[in-house]
């Protein structure tokens, strides 16, 4: 096993993933971080009915957004042929079986268990039939399922997360491998990917700690050394709602299209339900040191939006402008003053599409409100010229008061008003000097409504 870590995110290009999704893929990809490693996107598309290459378009976007970007990208569609070689493998060796039971006898079966009290696991009934038996339900035009057959061993792992883990797979049915149509479902696949790219780490959701004790067996019956598995605690939504690709809930697109700041979604998604506190970071580097996947708590953890939009004014009141410069030309706030012009806003934008709006306030037009016209002519008296710095407001509004007799808000709101617009916003020290002499007049200058 290589001393730096392969890991993988593996989705199936079913839907948009949600922030469920990109927790796995988070915390596979800061792992791989802080240990020097590589990640591997590997699209579990085997399913060719549901798959679609829009949403594995999608799912790199949505990656990208994060901050994530592939090693390497693999598809599963393509790779049929490893996975035929593996099964034959298994077939040779005695622990791949052919079963003919509809899915209708099945459930039949599995219902009569139950009734009398006993686990519903497959019953191996297809391992008593005859060639000869075999042969008549093929001649009915049946085709089989393959499945894999279990040792009735305890598995045990020392899980990443969860620490020493066990299942006894006495309990567990024998997994279907493939289909009858020779598709194949998402065990095999999986096991001999990870073996192909060798693949160090599978780090995943706690619903998958079954399939992990099937998947050892797997690896130990294709010759090979299980990778390290840990699986880390599940998301649910604010109300503990289970996340869905299909209802499209707390997609990464819808959240991306939200405004909300791609650090805070990674933040609150690898922070929540762990013994590190949720707060902003400036990088996924700093997450990856401040997570720890052995510390994370074994109950679900809720994903409330409200805390992610409070945390994305907070990531963003703290982002320097070289992390914001090229998103602000998008927005078309660039030029000599956009640098000053971020310092002065960031600590008032929830969003930082929000910067548009005090752009047009210091660079723009906008409607001045004139609660006295008296205050404000004096005000005008008093207005040093150019060139403004951070000290021109307070020795401005120190000349003001002398000259009105007016101090705090009395003094200071109306200014606010008639230079911006606003009842509140980022401090005038700042804006002022952005805004300029020759709007400052204007506006200080503009009727009363």
């Amino acid at each position: 096993m290589s001393a730096r870590p392969i890991v993988r995110f593996a989705p199936s290009p079913t839907g948009f993933i949600h922030i469920g999704n990109a927790r796995t893929a988070l915390i596979n990809w800061l792992y791989a971080l802080r240990g020097g490693g590589r990640f591997i996107l590997r699209f579990d598309d085997t399913d060719a009915e549901r798959s679609q290459r829009e949403y594995a378009e999608a799912i790199e976007v949505d990656l990208a957004w994060l901050g994530i970007v592939p090693d390497a990208v693999r598809r599963q569609s393509e790779r049929v042929a490893l996975y035929d070689a593996a099964t034959a493998a298994l077939e040779q060796a005695g622990r791949l079986y052919p079963a003919y039971e509809t899915p209708e006898e099945l459930d039949r079966r599995r219902k009569r268990q139950q009734a009398l009290g006993r686990p519903p696991i497959y019953d191996r009934a297809a391992l008593r039939l005859s060639a000869t038996e075999r042969a008549e339900l093929e001649a009915q035009g049946r085709k089989p399922h393959w499945r894999f057959r279990l040792e009735p061993t305890i598995v045990q792992w020392d899980d990443l997360a969860r620490g020493p883990s066990r299942i006894d797979c006495a309990s567990l049915s024998d997994p279907v491998l493939r289909r009858e149509d020779g598709s194949y479902l998402y065990t095999l696949p999986s096991v001999v990917d990870d073996v192909d790219l060798e693949v160090s780490h599978v780090i995943r959701g706690d619903d998958h700690v079954t399939n992990t004790a099937v998947q050892i067996q797997l690896f130990e019956a294709l010759g090979r050394t299980p990778p390290a598995f840990g699986h880390h605690n599940l998301l649910t939504d604010a109300s503990g709602e289970g996340l869905s690709k299909r209802s499209g809930a707390l997609s990464i697109h819808s959240l991306r299209e939200s405004g909300v700041e791609s650090l805070a979604v990674a933040a609150l998604a690898v922070l929540i339900g762990s013994a590190e506190a949720v707060r902003p970071v400036s990088s996924l580097a700093e997450l990856a040191e401040a997570f720890d996947l052995s510390h994370v708590s074994r109950g679900a953890a809720h994903f409330d939006e409200a805390e992610l939009r409070a945390l994305s004014a907070r990531v963003l009141h703290h982002l320097p402008f070289a992390a914001v410069s090229e998103r602000m030309k998008a927005l078309g706030i660039e030029g000599a003053l956009a640098e000053s012009f971020w310092m002065a806003t960031r600590g008032n934008l929830e969003r930082l599409v929000d910067a548009q709006d005090w752009w047009r306030v210091t660079q723009g037009a906008i409607t001045p409100i004139v609660e006295d016209r008296a205050f404000l002519a004096a005000a005008t008296a008093c207005l040093p010229p150019e060139p403004w710095d951070a000290k021109t407001w307070g020795a401005w509004t120190t000349q003001v008061k002398a000259a009105t007799g007016r101090k705090g808000r009395d003094l200071y709101h109306p200014l606010r008003l008639a230079l911006t617009g606003r009842e509140s916003g980022p401090e005038l020290a700042a804006l002022l000097p952005l805004i300029g002499r020759v709007r400052a007049l204007d506006r200080l200058a503009a009727p009363a409504a």
